[in-house]
């Protein structure tokens, strides 16, 4: 007779098996509209799906084949600008040239524990996610101009799950997942030396569900805006957990009080400065659990003052009915989002071109990372996508720009993340999966 395994381990097995099967059984999910039901300015908004199962897709971190790299749209090449990377979440480029990358991944201070905690950690196991945070940003620099990085220096360490980053003057602002640190910064320098002091705390307790933070300056260097994205899915814990979050904060540099620029963004991350207008507009990832087609990401427009509905209501008055008690006066007043991403692309970096590197098409338009869904079928994101702008306001259909990040097999090469401009007015992108900053320039005429 075989021997008896013990009864915790049996029951793992049992459970294991069973998230198992919850997981193929919700990748199938109910069917899902093109993606471009989902984009512009009057998105497709079906009815909210309630399944018992919500739809689990999660395609596989594998890293890319050895000399595997992304494809480019037609009239762009995509080069490696440098690899080996830990986990590179976010790009700034210096004045001088030089390349700062945040290597980063999340605090583990989640709010999920007991069986719900134990399949969030697979999940984030398999898409790449659950990796330990390098917390540093390291320096790369292209001193012979050949588009490669030949320096590459810890620039920054000691950190606690660093994105945003901000040059003002001779101070270098850092986004920790809980407060912006600033550095003394000499140009040129490798690394630095100081050790730092805190600038301003950022909302983080009891624990940091959405726990990128970015910062962005103003253009005269005297304001610092931040993104602090939501506790929770959707409200899930109650509003006592989500004080000053979903939001986007503004701080005085000179004194560093603070104050609430914008409110009912659920997951903001990237920001920049629409360069005709000089608004400030930002990508936000929406809720989840509302079926294959809700809620869309979008860019928008941030106004100050402005609520954008989260987690009331979506775009606009669009009431989730999973909020209680509602807030109609809220509701009321709620700000339309400017441009739907589509459902579920976890859309992530921001920048808007301003360089002259592409043609004249490119100028003023938005170029977007999509991180890419975890919880449609089919899959959608896990691509580069470039927005055109007329006039200050979004004005065509997404274009590709880089693509294949997911291989024919359905597994994720690689994931794109921040995005940024450098010196030469090529386009940055970096890959938390594939471990790697990408690098987009014109191959012709594009």
């Amino acid at each position: 007779m075989p021997a008896q395994l013990p009864l915790n381990v049996v029951r793992s097995s049992r459970l294991a098996t069973c998230l198992t099967m919850t997981m193929i059984l919700a990748a199938c999910g109910g069917p899902a509209l093109p993606p471009e039901a989902g984009q512009g300015p009057t998105p497709t908004l079906p009815a909210p799906e309630h399944a018992l199962i919500p739809t689990l897709n999660v395609a596989e971190a594998t890293g890319w084949p050895a000399g595997a790299a992304p494809t480019a749209a037609p009239g762009f090449r995509v080069t490696a600008f440098s690899g080996g990377l830990a986990h590179p979440r976010w790009i700034y480029v210096l004045p001088n040239g030089d390349v700062l990358v945040a290597e980063s991944s999340g605090p583990g201070t989640d709010e999920s524990s007991g069986i719900k905690g134990w399949f969030q950690a697979r999940v984030l196991k398999k898409a790449g996610s659950a990796v330990p945070s390098a917390d540093r940003i390291t320096l790369l620099r292209d001193s012979d101009d050949d588009g490669v990085a030949e320096t590459k220096s810890v620039f920054l360490q000691g950190l606690h799950s660093p994105i945003g980053m901000a040059l003002i003057g001779e101070t270098l602002y850092v986004a920790n997942c809980d407060a912006i640190m600033r550095f003394a910064y000499t140009e040129g320098a490798t690394k630095l030396a100081d050790p730092g002091t805190k600038f301003a705390d950022l909302p983080a307790l009891p624990f940091n569900h959405h726990w990128t933070k970015n910062i962005l300056a103003s253009a005269d260097g005297s304001k610092l805006y931040a993104t602090v994205g939501s506790n929770s899915n959707v409200g899930d814990h109650g509003m006592e957990v989500e004080k000053g979050r979903a939001a986007i904060w503004e701080f005085d540099v000179a004194n560093g009080n603070g104050r609430e620029f914008a409110t009912g963004l659920r997951n903001p991350n990237g920001m920049s400065w629409e360069p005709q207008s000089g608004a400030l507009w930002t990508v936000v990832n929406e809720r989840d659990e509302l079926g294959n087609d809700l809620v869309p990401d979008y860019l928008t427009s941030v106004r100050d003052g402005a609520f954008y509905g989260w987690p009331y209501s979506y775009f606009g008055s669009h009431v989730d009915e999973r909020m209680k008690p509602q807030r109609p006066e809220l509701v009321a007043k709620a700000t339309v989002p400017d441009y739907a991403l589509g459902s579920h692309t976890a859309s992530l970096g921001l920048t808007f071109y301003t360089a002259t590197a592409f043609t004249a098409r490119y100028r003023g338009g938005a170029f977007i990372g999509q991180h890419g869904s975890w919880n449609r079928s089919p899959a959608s994101g896990y691509k580069v996508i470039f927005v055109p702008f007329a006039d200050g306001r979004p004005n065509g259909k997404p274009e590709d720009v880089l693509t294949g990040f997911l291989s024919d097999k359905g597994k994720a090469q690689g994931r794109p993340v921040g995005v940024a401009v450098d010196s030469k007015g090529a386009l940055l992108v970096a890959d938390d999966v594939g471990n790697t900053v990408w690098r987009v320039t014109p191959s012709s005429q594009n």
